[in-house]
């Protein structure tokens, strides 16, 4: 926690969304006490997690939304569970009900196997059974996958985040997507450590986007969504 205060200093962040998972059922508990204890010091701002798997996921959700975390974040990779699985299904539902926001890791893992286990086709699908207002697809809606975004998710309810896309996504293909799915859908993000904030900042700046667009990109759409007074 303290290196990412550091970098949060060093690059101009004033607020951090730090993403736990828990890998296996049991992790929750111990990991939505810390999410509890580190929520809204330093300018950070921890969601919980819940596995897929655990008997007590509800429980678990209602306990997080108790302890005043804004939402979760779901790993199917690392969880070994598909998007369109009932057990995630069911989880949605009960976010949805409970106002929470679900981060999604989307598309391939650069360190996993195939298959993949949330491409855009099936996150598509989950809004046959969800809003998806308050879903947020990880690595601009699927790491890798961005032409699948581009047919499956762009111009859904779904936001996106720009997670690890520096060196990966084409930059007229990532302005294509800001443009056609909409810049108030798109929040910044780095996946921290992987890549800092300052070089997903310096990737931004050179897409060729509006000033109102970057505005949105890099905090009028997150401080909406995370109840900073801006």
């Amino acid at each position: 926690m303290s290196e990412l205060l550091e970098t949060m200093d060093k690059d101009g962040v004033d607020y951090s969304v730090v993403l736990p998972i828990a890998t296996t059922p049991k992790q929750s508990g111990s990991i939505n006490r810390f999410a509890k204890e580190i929520n809204g010091k330093d300018g950070i701002i921890s969601f919980g997690s819940v596995h897929p798997l655990q008997e007590d996921w509800e429980y678990v959700l209602e306990e997080i939304k108790q302890d005043g975390l804004l939402g979760i974040k779901l790993h199917p990779e690392y969880q070994g569970v598909y998007v369109t699985s009932d057990e995630v299904k069911r989880i949605l539902k009960k976010c949805e009900e409970l106002d929470l926001y679900v981060v999604f890791h989307a598309g391939a893992d650069i360190g996993m196997p195939e298959p993949v286990h949330c491409m855009p086709e099936c996150l598509n699908h989950l809004l046959d059974y969800v809003s998806g207002d308050n879903i947020i697809a990880a690595h601009m809606g699927g790491w890798n996958k961005w032409d699948d975004v581009e047919k499956y998710l762009v111009r859904t309810p779904i936001r996106f985040d720009t997670s690890y896309v520096k060196g990966f996504l084409d930059k007229d293909q990532f302005r294509r997507i800001v443009r056609n799915h909409g810049a108030e859908k798109i929040v910044f993000g780095t996946d921290h450590p992987w890549q800092r904030a300052y070089e997903a900042i310096e990737y931004i700046d050179s897409i060729g986007l509006t000033d109102d667009e970057l505005d949105k990109i890099y905090y009028k759409n997150a401080a909406e969504m995370l109840e900073i007074n801006i």
